[in-house]
């Protein structure tokens, strides 16, 4: 067990959209019930990159005690899981499953680019 910073889901505020799904890179999030869970505490990093997309701010980060953040488990989670590449694009380009993108963070929103258009959101 270890303090650090974890998404918390307000269940209550949470609608069931499904829009912080994708942004979670780690696969941590996922829709049971019609409202967002966090699957499992070790896959999530408490990075963030889904609190911006959420249009009801249902998600927050909060530091707690919890158990440590664990890139195997996140790893083979995402192995079993199918990916609808169909939902994940460039925000610049519009490139999707031809090429490896990267969930960031831009003017407070959560969005995905490509590698070959990160260098520019990073240089200007």
């Amino acid at each position: 067990m270890a303090k650090r910073k974890i998404v918390k889901i307000n269940e209550e505020k949470c609608t069931g959209c499904g829009l912080c799904v994708s942004p979670c890179a780690e696969g941590a999030i996922v829709l049971v019930g019609g409202k967002a869970k966090v699957l499992r505490e070790e896959l999530c990093d408490g990075a963030g990159f889904c609190l911006g997309i959420c249009p009801e701010g249902a998600l927050s980060i909060e530091e707690r005690e919890t158990v440590d953040f664990n890139h195997k488990a996140v790893e083979e989670n995402l192995k079993s899981r199918p990916v609808d590449a169909s939902s994940v694009f460039c925000k610049s380009c519009g490139r999707g499953d031809e090429i490896p993108l990267l969930p960031v963070r831009l003017k407070g929103d959560s969005i995905w680019i490509c590698v070959k258009c990160l260098p520019g959101y990073i240089h200007g």
